[in-house]
């Protein structure tokens, strides 16, 4: 705990049992001092009545050391769970010596009828009070109703809306916008006070100039704006893509990529590097790690949270991140630029995350952009599954790029393959792959879940726009 400052320092009142909830103390920095303290006492008798008198007190200081942090416990005491069982009787009996297992059991250990028992992992988010400052009733005026209520309006959002009016767009919907939203406008237009702004709105339109559709990664891999003010900017030039095969991408106002064969090229692939041991590897043995387990996974109480800077307006106006001491080691042009790895695949290359969005504009390899263009000139219907491209497209591409990245872990950890394959050997491998195993493999590609701290999670953006 002492080694990670984000997390708080657990007290159990009763350490020996698994169910019980602990107390978290916050840390916080001190300069104190650690004392040892002596207390000596010099006892002294009258020889003549044998009586005893008070003696002499004599303290004895020591400085051992410096005390830098202190954690000290500020929450309240949270329920406590006990393994008990109710009868019909109302008496509560213990059920540690059923659910505890203390040393190797036998087969009937396990099954024996027992009452159902199931703690809950966590009680409560917050061990501290809160004032919610509840609001008086609205006064109405006469003849006022109430609406109506719905499932739609019984649980609220937790916090604000965020107004960047970006538009969203289904693969379904029969019009696409032509232009954005007034908001959109009277918002960009209230931050770009600054000639930073506007050089990156104009390095942005040229970029949907060259290309009409673009995932966030590659704009802030190709141009250098501040991310707060990249979610006021792309909304002012494009929509969004929900679903279909540019699900998850910004497309320029006015252009409908399901009328135009050509955009095939902008599809989205969503690309997974698999792991296991039918494919050579185990998971820890990835050269690619994942950003998250459950092995290390605390429960919100037991994290403290930094307090974010909210970012007004104001600051956007001031022209936030252009200036400062902070970034004064980074030129302007490149502050804020991501690495050409996050939205471009490449040969000989692994992918900077174990769940990439790729456009197939940037897989940058011959045999992947043959299967890309197997169809060329005879598109004739784009569907929503697999757009403008032949069907199982996606397929061939995932198992192309899975062959390719194997490769690449054969290369750099030989150790990892018992026996040396020949590339004809690879290629059976392959079809069994994509083959016979197929269902068990989209099944096993559906445990890779996107975490919220990845920069490559183009589903998540969403969350920034409502």
């Amino acid at each position: 705990v002492y080694a990670d400052p984000a997390k708080r320092l657990e007290l159990y009142f009763r350490p020996k049992d698994p169910y019980c909830h602990p107390v978290c103390a916050n840390r916080f920095p001190t300069s104190t001092m650690l004392l040892r303290v002596k207390r000596r006492t010099k006892k002294r008798r009258q020889s003549d009545t044998e009586e005893q008198v008070q003696g002499e007190v004599q303290f004895e200081m020591e400085i051992l050391g410096i005390v830098t942090t202190v954690y000290k416990f500020q929450g309240m005491s949270d329920f406590q769970y006990l393994a008990m069982h109710s009868g019909p009787d109302g008496k509560q009996t213990s059920m540690y010596d059923k659910v505890l297992m203390l040393k190797p059991e036998k087969e009937e250990f396990f099954n024996r009828e027992l009452p159902l028992y199931i703690p809950p992992p966590i009680f409560s988010r917050l061990d501290t009070p809160v004032d919610y400052f509840y609001r008086p009733d609205i006064q109405h005026r006469e003849g006022y109703n109430n609406p109506q209520v719905s499932g739609e309006n019984l649980i609220g959002l937790s916090r604000a809306r965020r107004p960047h009016n970006a538009i969203f767009v289904n693969f379904d919907d029969e019009e696409i916008p032509a232009k954005p939203l007034d908001a959109a406008v009277q918002t960009w237009k209230k931050v770009c006070t600054n000639p930073v702004d506007k050089k990156g709105e104009e390095e942005l339109r040229k970029l949907f100039e060259i290309r009409p559709v673009w995932s966030r990664n590659a704009v802030k891999a190709s141009i250098s704006v501040h991310p707060d003010k990249l979610k006021l900017l792309l909304p002012y030039l494009a929509y969004y893509m929900l679903t279909g095969p540019w699900r998850s991408l910004w497309v320029r106002f006015g252009y409908d990529p399901r009328k135009h064969p050509e955009a095939k090229i902008y599809q989205v692939l969503d690309f997974r590097i698999r792991c296991g041991m039918k494919y050579g590897y185990a998971p820890n043995d990835m050269p690619v790690k994942a950003k998250r387990s459950t092995y290390n996974y605390s429960l919100p109480i037991t994290v403290k949270k930094p307090v974010s800077h909210t970012v007004s307006v104001h600051d956007l106006k001031q022209g936030l991140g252009t200036s400062g001491a902070s970034g004064a080691k980074n030129p302007a042009s490149s502050r804020y630029k991501l690495k050409e790895s996050i939205y471009i695949f490449r040969e000989g290359a692994l992918p900077p995350y174990r769940q990439m969005f790729y456009q197939l504009c940037d897989l940058n390899v011959e045999s992947l952009q043959k299967i890309i263009h197997r169809n060329d000139g005879a598109e004739s219907e784009c569907t929503e599954r697999d757009g403008w491209c032949l069907p199982k497209t996606s397929d061939d591409l995932r198992d192309t790029m899975s062959l390719m990245i194997k490769q690449i872990i054969r290369s750099t950890r030989p150790a990892l393959f018992s026996s040396t394959t020949s590339s004809e050997d690879g290629k059976e491998q392959l079809a069994y792959e994509s083959g016979e195993d197929e269902d068990d493999e989209e099944e096993e590609e559906e445990d890779f879940k996107p975490s919220d701290a990845s920069e490559n999670e183009m589903e998540t953006e969403i969350l920034d726009y409502v």
